[in-house]
């Protein structure tokens, strides 16, 4: 779809609502009048960009009333795509105007001052995390060997004590290693580290192993149980 074809459909819509509407005006894609209003101002792109934002940004120095105007995505990336520029919208107080295949308009938001609304189990969460991990095994990043979680820490040392040790209880585990939850994360067995020898007692697989010497982990190197 290309800009041109954008502009019929938020003209109809616009229009719809009692606006006089007249396309590239001056630098604007899009300018509406109704009444004595302040204007409404349309950017019009075949697409996201950051460039669309810049555009956007600086039209509300003309107007607090500024869209802009997309194709719909689609995909299966669309409905990710279309929530996260949603927020961006929003947080920088721009409307947002999708246009459809079929060639209609449909608003997906309206400028206007915007205040995220806090999750605290989500800030628990995050915090909760952040205590748990030890060190910081994440500096600059992604590691060569990917992200280190706290689950994946508390594996590493379950792991290397088996390692170590052999087949142990689970409980043995837990209290040599610091890990509350050894016996769980285990019989979860995630990473299929781990494999139950018999009742209560779990010994380490060659994936566990192997496990260890890609993240260069031993029961030497793992910090004390109490962190």
């Amino acid at each position: 779809m290309r800009e041109t074809e954008l502009y019929p459909p938020i003209k109809t819509l616009l229009e719809a609502q009692g606006y006089v509407v007249k396309g590239e005006v001056g630098a604007v894609d899009v300018v509406a009048i109704r009444g004595d209003e302040p204007p409404v101002l349309v950017e019009l792109k075949t697409g996201f960009s950051l460039s669309l934002y810049h555009q956007a940004v600086a039209r509300l120095r003309l107007s607090e009333t500024v869209y802009i105007a997309v194709p719909k995505p689609k995909g299966r990336t669309a409905k990710r795509s279309l929530k996260d520029n949603l927020n961006l919208c929003r947080r920088l107080g721009l409307g947002l105007i999708t246009v459809r295949e079929d060639g209609r308009a449909e608003v997906q938001c309206d400028p206007g001052p915007y205040a995220p609304r806090k999750v605290k189990a989500k800030q628990a969460r995050l915090l909760r995390e952040f205590q748990r991990l030890e060190g910081d095994p994440n500096a600059g990043g992604a590691t060569r060997h990917g992200i280190v979680t706290a689950y994946r820490q508390d594996a590493l040392r379950c792991a290397a004590y088996l390692a170590e040790q052999g087949p142990a209880r689970g409980q043995d585990v837990a209290k040599a290693t610091g890990v509350a939850g050894a016996t769980r994360l285990m019989r979860d067995n995630h990473y299929a580290w781990f494999e139950k020898v018999e009742k209560g007692i779990y010994g380490l697989t060659e994936a566990g192993r192997a496990g260890l010497v890609h993240w260069a982990y031993s029961w030497e190197n793992a910090p004390p149980a109490d962190g």
